[in-house]
């Protein structure tokens, strides 16, 4: 008799912690989404966002997606790092910002990883008129694939906006980063964290 008492007062118990945790996150849900959505290697991104000239908020974004702030991170496609560089991307973008020792593995430096990752980031928006939807899927599935896609009028009816687009991963893709930025954006940008 008594086994059975224990069992049901523990039920209480914890329908009163998820009820008490509800209102909290309720009342002040900032700092658990802040938990969720983080300001890891912050001075890493937000130099070199500055130095391109493109938003912190997005970064973070990319990183999160690709990621999860995991610095050793790497793809079945052997992307490394942060921000899931290719070797390829990387040691492209090594030669133009003049990284002479540049070696594979420097994708699993953060510092290096998102020097890479942001400038690449410039270079898509120069390509594609800063259109942030059409750089997040460059991003993802590259640039050329997002070139021939908008000169496909079943994709795209103005060669400048995609309407669809054809890898559902590069769709999910897209669709969560945005999701992510938003996010960022209203946990931080306003507040000017």
């Amino acid at each position: 008799m008594q086994a059975k008492r224990k069992k049901r007062s523990k039920i209480p118990f914890f329908l009163i912690l998820v009820l008490l945790l509800t209102a909290f996150l309720a009342v002040r849900p900032e700092p658990v989404l802040k938990l969720i959505y983080p300001l890891k290697y912050d001075e890493l991104v937000f130099m070199y966002a500055k130095e391109n000239g493109i938003d912190p908020y997005l970064v973070f974004s990319i990183i999160k997606a690709e990621s999860n702030f995991d610095p050793d991170a790497t793809s079945s496609r052997n992307a490394r790092g942060l921000m899931q560089v290719t070797d390829k991307t990387g040691a492209w973008a090594a030669e133009k910002l003049g990284m002479d020792d540049f070696v594979t593995d420097d994708l699993y430096r953060p510092d290096a990883n998102i020097k890479i990752g942001c400038w690449y980031i410039r270079q898509l928006m120069r390509e594609f008129g800063s259109n942030i939807n059409l750089v997040i899927a460059a991003y993802n599935a590259g640039s050329g694939n997002v070139s021939s896609w908008l000169k496909d009028e079943e994709l795209s009816r103005n060669g400048e906006e995609l309407v669809r687009i054809p890898f559902k991963e590069t769709d999910n893709y897209l669709k969560r980063v945005i999701k992510y930025y938003k996010m960022y954006q209203k946990l931080y940008a306003k507040r000017g964290n």
